[in-house]
């Protein structure tokens, strides 16, 4: 088969044009590819079936595939584990041939499946009535390259019209694609490294150094006991497991009751739950039970393999804190400080002192009154304090 001068007009001049001008307000890619090939139908391609693929590098999922199929209002999005390129459903794909190298590849779904490409994606295919299949690279900038396939149902396949005007919108939606998956990109980053409140902060256009906001906020530190000695007695390696198990025990709770990590700190982490949200206090709580329930889940599967058990301390206060940015002209931090953020490392601290593993204030202990049992530990002193701090201890 042939194709058109890829300069010539074709069907997909109009879809173009709208990509070029009428996605400015479209923030996901996923709606725009979807609705570029319901136009792409409109225009008298036959499309039946397109996907997109994508690498996003996420610290937990290599890309995403965004399914469409004739009918869909909307593209299906998959997310793309890493370890995908071990698997047989990407080895011998096309997805796997375009970024090999191949800049096209076309296959005839129609012919005697014995004389094609071998892969259960063809059969897929032919099995759900699909007659033709084509699958570009799609070029982004500094040799990002991505996947963009079309098929279709037709009697005798796409026509070279039909290919040529598949290929001429190839440069635009590439562009188009760019902007969106790097502003996901740069939202995930932020997500990832400073927490999903701050990130939207920042891509706000809070970067000025010195700006921030005051919140009131239940804080939460916990520190790993003897981490010093576990570091310097095991392998590399090991250390980084542990430390990356300790943390899905602790995070994920925090997550998954709305609050908000601001940082990691060696063994330790800060975490806030902002008191404008409902019941912030008892969600802190609750975030408690579930990763003390996670590291006990940790600390047997470690005796399991010989490892000791790890030990930690939980220090909780509420109060204002400052909430921006801090640091050099040229290197910022956007975290919380102030003397709420103080009381609550104290608190931590404390924890190996006094025999418990999570001591709260009486300031925070007082808004979770009667919803918790929680152990009266007296009056304590806290260094930078002057005033003796009534402390308890959570055990839930």
């Amino acid at each position: 088969m042939t194709t058109q001068d890829n300069h010539a007009p074709t069907p997909a001049d109009s879809v173009i044009d709208w990509l070029t001008k009428g996605t400015r307000d479209e923030r996901f890619i996923d709606d725009i590819f979807a609705q570029m090939c319901i136009r792409l139908q409109h225009a008298g391609i036959p499309l039946k079936r397109a996907t997109l693929h994508v690498q996003i590098n996420h610290p937990q999922w290599l890309g995403a595939r965004m399914i469409w199929a004739d009918g869909m209002q909307g593209a299906e999005i998959a997310r793309v584990d890493y370890d995908v390129r071990e698997r047989s459903e990407f080895i011998g794909s096309p997805a796997s041939e375009i970024i090999e190298g191949a800049a096209e590849l076309r296959e005839n779904l129609e012919q005697d499946p014995s004389l094609g490409r071998k892969h259960a994606l063809y059969d897929e295919m032919r099995a759900s009535g699909l007659t033709d299949y084509v699958a570009w690279p799609l070029y982004h900038t500094l040799g990002k390259q991505h996947v963009v396939t079309y098929a279709t149902d037709r009697p005798g396949g796409f026509e070279p019209a039909h290919v040529a005007a598949l290929k001429k919108v190839l440069p635009v939606l590439a562009l188009v694609s760019e902007i969106r998956i790097k502003n996901r990109l740069a939202r995930t980053l932020l997500e990832t490294y400073v927490g999903s409140h701050a990130g939207q902060l920042i891509l706000a256009g809070a970067t000025r150094r010195g700006s921030g906001t005051t919140v009131r906020a239940a804080i939460m530190i916990c520190d790993l006991r003897d981490f010093t000695k576990i570091s310097d007695n095991w392998p590399r390696d090991d250390v980084i497991d542990l430390l990356n198990d300790y943390f899905d025990a602790m995070s994920e709770p925090i997550a998954r009751h709305g609050g908000e990590i601001l940082k990691f700190i060696g063994d330790g982490l800060l975490a806030i739950f902002p008191l404008h949200e409902p019941d912030a206090c008892a969600k802190l709580l609750d975030a408690v039970t579930e990763a003390r329930q996670a590291m006990t889940a940790l600390n047997e599967r470690n005796r399991a393999t010989g490892r000791a058990p790890l030990n930690y301390g939980i220090g909780v206060h509420v109060g204002d804190v400052m909430y921006g940015n801090i640091g050099s002209s040229s290197r910022l931090d956007f975290t919380v400080i102030g003397p709420a953020v103080n009381m609550a490392s104290r608190l931590e601290t404390l924890t190996k002192q006094l025999g418990r593993t999570v001591l709260l204030s009486r300031d925070f202990a007082e808004l979770v009154e009667g919803k918790f049992e929680l152990e009266r530990v007296g009056k304590h002193e806290v260094r930078g304090f002057s005033d003796p701090i009534e402390l308890f201890a959570y055990h839930g």
